[in-house]
């Protein structure tokens, strides 16, 4: 990578420097700390001179972890550690964020001391640190995305994740595919073998290296002849949303289902027989087996009317809505963080985790949802829809649909 080789380049040519100067010290030095332009023109190779009195050595780095404590356990005296995150986070770097994904290498000379350090916190940034003049010089370097757009397609056998990942995908783009159409579709109840989808993405690289996937700007979900299509908007404060052909948004005011990717052992009906009371008994919820810990979503924007112990539910978040509604989750196995009586919520907010509290067989989520004080079906109610495209954008916003779905079908045909 471009900004990776200028990185060891910088690094290569400060320690012939400071190999040949010999200077001790550790303490850093603050008034100096220069920036690297981001995109060099021409970037030399590290010299290779330093490499016979010098090694170098990964760092590793351990969840919760300072980078003082990282560096001290490969043997780096505090002071010097210190001396090194003080002129880092003078340099722009937020050590408070360091992870076991970073890369961090510490350059040693022969005789046991660090001279040099280089730290990449992302594909997209690094820094050079370079023992100079009794203190420590930073030096730092950016990659600006190469973004490409390209079609990923695919059916499923299984489940959506795995014929995402087949299709060379990633597990979040499935989950970024399923939010597109989860108001319209219950990806938890009626994904099935055979059911097609396609959309273009955005790829990000740096220089010729694959990093991650950006937007979807359009898709398309096919299930029982049924074809689902959104396009992606760049709306206000940067929030991409998606809308039908049409210009009708594709987000309604509750989602189909609190769980992602998962399945019903339980549907909506007045006469079940009850597996731990007995007798023929209403089940007015629908129940989702998921193991424990998976995350539970509030279904749509509301205030907490209820949290906590709730006698045969278990440990239960009841939620109030606009229009009349309130949807409970019930046998939880713990709340989520700030979930309390009286707060408020947005929709997708982890309001708790699956459990089997209270009167529960095993590990499942039971889901109700009230109208008016009376339990309805959730999968058959029909919920408010979002603010479709404006009139005064109507055109312009039909032409860009029409022109992407077409390219969409040129790149993935079904």
């Amino acid at each position: 990578m471009r900004r990776r080789n200028l990185l060891l380049a910088v690094l290569a040519v400060e320690l012939m420097a400071a190999i040949a100067l010999q200077r001790g010290g550790w303490l850093w030095r603050a008034p100096f700390v220069p920036t690297v332009p981001p995109s060099p023109t021409v970037v030399a190779e590290p010299p290779t001179s330093p490499q016979s009195s010098t090694r170098v050595s990964a760092v590793d780095v351990r969840r919760g972890d300072t980078l003082v404590r990282a560096l001290q356990r490969q043997g780096m005296k505090r002071e010097t550690s210190a001396g090194i995150a003080a002129a880092l986070a003078a340099g722009g770097a937020n050590l408070r964020k360091l992870s076991p994904r970073h890369t961090l290498e510490v350059t040693w000379t022969l005789d046991g001391r660090p001279i040099a350090l280089r730290y990449e916190p992302s594909p997209w940034l690094g820094y050079a640190v370079i023992s100079a003049d009794g203190g420590w010089e930073v030096r730092r370097a950016e990659t600006r995305p190469d973004v490409r757009v390209d079609a990923v397609h695919g059916e499923v056998a299984r489940s959506l994740f795995e014929a995402v990942e087949e299709a060379g995908g990633a597990a979040q783009l499935a989950i970024d595919l399923a939010g597109i159409f989860e108001s319209h579709f219950d990806f938890t109840a009626d994904t099935r073998a055979g059911d097609r989808f396609r959309l273009l993405v955005e790829k990000r690289f740096a220089n010729d290296t694959f990093v991650d996937f950006g937007r979807i700007l359009v898709a398309q979900y096919v299930s029982d002849g049924r074809v689902l299509t959104g396009v992606g908007v760049e709306r206000t404060a940067g929030r991409h949303a998606f809308y039908d052909p049409e210009g009708r948004s594709l987000r309604k005011s509750f989602l189909k289902s609190p769980l992602e990717f998962t399945r019903i052992t339980s549907g909506f009906t007045w006469a079940r027989p009850h597996p731990i009371l007995g007798g023929v008994r209403p089940h007015l919820a629908i129940d989702y087996g998921a193991p424990v810990g998976t995350p539970v979503r509030a279904v749509a924007d509301g205030r907490i009317g209820a949290a906590g112990w709730a006698g045969g539910n278990g440990i239960s978040v009841t939620l109030k809505h606009r229009s009349g509604y309130e949807t409970m989750y019930n046998h939880l196995s713990r709340l989520g963080p700030g979930i309390r009586s009286g707060g408020r919520v947005a929709q997708r907010q982890v309001i708790g985790y699956v459990g089997a509290t209270g009167l529960a067989t095993g590990p499942h989520l039971d889901y109700r949802v009230a109208k008016n004080g009376h339990f309805v079906n959730p999968l058959g109610e029909k919920f408010i829809p979002g603010e479709p495209i404006a009139a005064t954008e109507r055109g312009a916003f039909t032409a860009q649909a029409r022109e992407l779905v077409r390219r969409l079908e040129d790149a993935a045909p079904f």
